[in-house]
């Protein structure tokens, strides 16, 4: 899904750890739901995909019980090809504070089975807006842009070329792949780590298996679900200084609930819960509406 990115914003793909409750509040608003930002979480890397299908989901996010924002996501897997387009927005109280929206997208191609990344891009709206665009290609990123061009800032660590070699997408790399042909919804799912770059933060993020539940949306999918904690680690582009950099790096309890997308042995996320100083960061479907759809067959003459 999307992430906020600015600035003054180092890792606000994560719940903020910041100076104060209105200041953070307003971070996690961008961050998560101007862009539903916390997905981008999941990003493991691309691995091959099986068969077809097509997810149309919706989420709501709250902090410490209050809702704070919500948005949308649609994906869709073929048999050469993969796109996912995600939109969201501040609400409730929050949205009184720091009103905000968020859109972004991602396509690729499958070849050979996997998922290779080609172009993401990513807007994040508020008082001010900006976007950010990233080429990719050879398993790296070609090429990216930040609009308008953030001031350069001395004590963030450079992100160098090797960064930007063997690097995911963020809303490709939430597409979680279970290799094999056993059971789709099991540990396998949670065995997995990658390296990501969100257009200024370059980051690894490592999953390891919890346990199993069972989930329900109000609409749409019910049944088993994978549960897997989260782990972070910065690598490059952001400021070794902030408050919330140093929380996320040590923290042990954060989770993500993966369902998968009918058809295919891609699993997102259903639930990602994150707890902060403050309380903690839900982010849940509300609606998880997915179906197989059957593989192009070749004309014939």
């Amino acid at each position: 899904m999307i992430i906020s990115s600015r600035p003054e914003q180092d890792g606000s793909l994560l719940p903020p750890s910041g100076i104060s409750l209105r200041a953070d509040s307003r971070r996690l608003a961008k961050a998560g739901f101007a862009g539903l930002c916390a997905a981008a979480l999941l990003a493991l890397a691309p691995s091959p995909a099986a068969a077809q299908g097509r997810l149309e989901a919706h989420y709501e996010a709250s902090l410490a019980g209050i809702a704070v924002g919500r948005g949308t996501w649609g994906i869709e897997i073929g048999d050469d090809y993969y796109s996912a387009a995600a939109q969201g927005a501040t609400a409730g109280l929050l949205k009184a504070f720091s009103g905000g929206t968020g859109t972004g997208a991602a396509q690729g191609r499958v070849v050979n089975g996997a998922l290779v990344p080609q172009n993401y891009v990513a807007t994040i709206s508020s008082k001010k807006s900006e976007t950010i665009k990233i080429n990719l290609a050879g398993g790296g990123v070609k090429d990216f842009s930040i609009e308008p061009e953030p001031p350069v800032d001395p004590d963030r660590i450079v992100v160098t070329e090797a960064h930007k070699k063997g690097v995911v997408d963020p809303m490709t790399g939430s597409l979680v792949r279970v290799p094999g042909t056993g059971e789709v919804l099991g540990p396998e799912a949670c065995r997995g780590s990658t390296s990501i770059f969100d257009g200024r933060l370059r980051y690894d993020l490592k999953l390891d298996f919890k346990r199993m539940e069972t989930v329900r949306a109000q609409k749409g999918y019910q049944g088993p679900a994978v549960v897997c904690a989260i782990y972070f680690t910065p690598v490059a582009g952001y400021i070794p200084d902030r408050p919330v950099i140093k929380y996320l790096a040590v923290e042990r309890r954060m989770e993500v609930v993966l369902v998968p997308i009918a058809g295919t042995r891609v699993l997102v996320p259903f639930r990602l819960t994150i707890p902060t100083p403050f309380g903690t960061a839900v982010l849940e479907a509300t609606q998880f509406n997915t179906v197989a759809t059957p593989p192009r067959v070749a004309k014939t003459q």
